[in-house]
């Protein structure tokens, strides 16, 4: 049972429109589990949909009723080529066409606005909100690209498939994967096995990331030849990175002068992507992260850019957008507690 919409406020027409999908397969992989990506469009745009095999009604506000129709043909299109829909791609395409509203009035339904990445093995992933958009260019635009915001806003998975396309392209020869092992306090030798071993725990999302935009072999088999490298942040000392494509995760745990000593590694024909969330950081209390200064020192600086998420850019579950907000609120209060 869906939500009613509110009644449309004064001088606004109602409308209804009913959408007939070719294949009835893909009409249900477009309406989602039990209609739930119906009912995410019933929500966030204040209409109420019906679905009925493939065919779907809906009824509100003629302008929201619009976007709605122009939503379900952007999924129904994808899902025609074979790429899987869920919630956040549902949010995705809304804010999607809220832009092409503001950006393109005339556009053509279905026209692509957000940016996107490709790879052989994920083929094409879009934005699916204007952050994401924002940073996907910024990465394609820029040398050094920094991104902070908070967990769950794609910054570390986007990343990883840029460097993927990059490497796949021919763009650049490597990547290189660090974090900093600020939980073992950057000595790893008294942990089992061998370096990999060692400093896989702190490099398990990357490793995800991997697998999402490369065959598993391809990345046995490039982390075997040098194509794929991974190490901690201390390792990075006296090396200049060329034709590599290099990743710094949870940036806000490196001190200012291990950033400083990453981002002179930055070699010719190379790519840095510097992510982390300010609010996260586990260096010791007074201690200044580098990933702050460096922001603060070098976002203005030609060819570098920089993207900042916020609560509502937060593409994983529901329930997380609501945390993060909880834990920023929180944040807040406690702040104007403290002025005098």
């Amino acid at each position: 049972m869906f939500e009613q919409p509110d009644a449309p406020r004064p001088g606004e027409p109602e409308a209804e429109i009913t959408l007939a999908f070719e294949d009835n397969r893909y009409a249900s992989l477009v309406f989602g589990l039990y209609d739930q990506h119906l009912a995410k469009i019933e929500r966030k745009l204040d209409i109420a949909c019906f679905a009925n095999g493939n065919h779907v009604t809906l009824k509100g506000r003629a302008e929201a009723c619009e976007h709605g129709r122009r939503v379900l043909e952007i999924l129904y299109g994808r899902v025609q080529l074979g790429q899987t829909v869920g919630l956040g791609d549902v949010d995705g395409a809304i804010q999607e066409c809220a832009r092409q509203g503001t950006l393109f009035p005339e556009a053509e339904s279905g026209r692509a606005v957000f940016e996107q990445i490709s790879t052989r093995r994920r083929g094409p992933v879009r934005a699916r909100n204007l952050a994401q958009d924002l940073y996907l260019r910024a990465l394609k635009r820029h040398e050094l690209v920094f991104a902070e915001g908070p967990a769950g806003t794609g910054k570390t998975w986007l990343a990883v498939g840029h460097a993927v396309s990059l490497l796949e392209q021919g763009a650049v020869e490597r990547i290189i994967l660090s974090r900093p092992a600020v939980e073992a306090g950057e000595r790893l030798g008294f942990l089992p096995g061998d370096m990999r071993e060692k400093v896989d725990p702190y490099l398990r999302p990357i490793y995800d990331g991997l697998h999402d935009f490369m065959d598993p072999r391809m990345v046995e088999r490039g982390i075997q030849t040098g194509m794929i490298e991974v190490a901690p942040l201390a390792f990075m000392r006296g090396r200049t990175l060329t034709k590599a494509c290099v990743l710094l995760d949870e940036a806000q745990n490196a001190t200012s002068m291990q950033m400083k000593m990453f981002l002179t590694r930055l070699g010719e024909g190379s790519r840095m992507i510097v992510n982390g969330d300010p609010s996260q950081t586990d260096l010791p209390p007074g201690q200044k992260s580098g990933l702050s200064e460096a922001i603060a020192l070098l976002s203005t600086i030609e060819g570098v850019g920089r993207v900042k998420f916020a609560e509502g850019d937060v593409v994983r579950h529901d329930l997380v957008r609501q945390i993060v907000g909880a834990y920023e609120a929180a944040g807040r209060e406690r702040a104007k507690s403290r002025e005098p």
